[in-house]
């Protein structure tokens, strides 16, 4: 229970109270813990499939999306690596992937989801960059060209997961 409401405190700070959770039927979602936050909040679990005639199927497509992503990730072999040099595993990713999806234009509302969820991008890494910068310290350089290719390769995963999803 501990755990369901430390979930509850964290989502509900950043989204608000829910009116429904829609996910695929992993076992992940039927479990204790899915339970006794629905419970907590007195919500039921809608579970959905791929691309249902009477949903929209964004639930699914999202998460079809997230895993190319994350699949992509991992086949580069692209690390991340804090300060102290130690490497973390692909789920402390999972942060960035989803700003980058937030943070993407979809071609089926010409919107970014953070736009349409708050009225509002968040300002991204690149926004904050002086442009004068490199000139300053050859790091920066270095570390614009890093955020540049980080960039550019999840806005390529991006359009590659939203490709593949319209030919499926």
């Amino acid at each position: 229970m501990d755990t369901a409401l430390l979930i509850c405190n964290r989502v509900v700070s950043w989204t608000g109270i829910f009116t429904n959770i829609i996910s695929d039927r992993n076992p992940k979602f039927t479990s204790v813990l899915w339970k006794k936050i629905h419970q907590l909040f007195g919500k039921n679990l809608s579970s959905s499939t791929a691309y249902p005639p009477q949903a929209d199927g964004l639930a699914e497509r999202m998460i079809q999306t997230l895993e190319d992503m994350v699949r992509k990730f991992c086949a580069y072999g692209l690390e991340f690596k804090d300060f102290d040099g130690f490497t973390h595993v692909w789920c402390t990713i999972l942060p960035s992937l989803d700003l980058a999806c937030k943070t993407f234009i979809h071609s089926s509302t010409n919107q970014t989801p953070a736009i349409l969820e708050k009225g509002w991008n968040p300002r991204l890494h690149q926004d904050s960059l002086r442009k004068d910068l490199v000139e300053i310290h050859p790091t920066a350089a270095s570390f614009k060209g890093i955020l540049e290719k980080a960039r550019n390769h999840s806005l390529s995963c991006m359009e590659d997961s939203f490709a593949y999803s319209k030919y499926k």
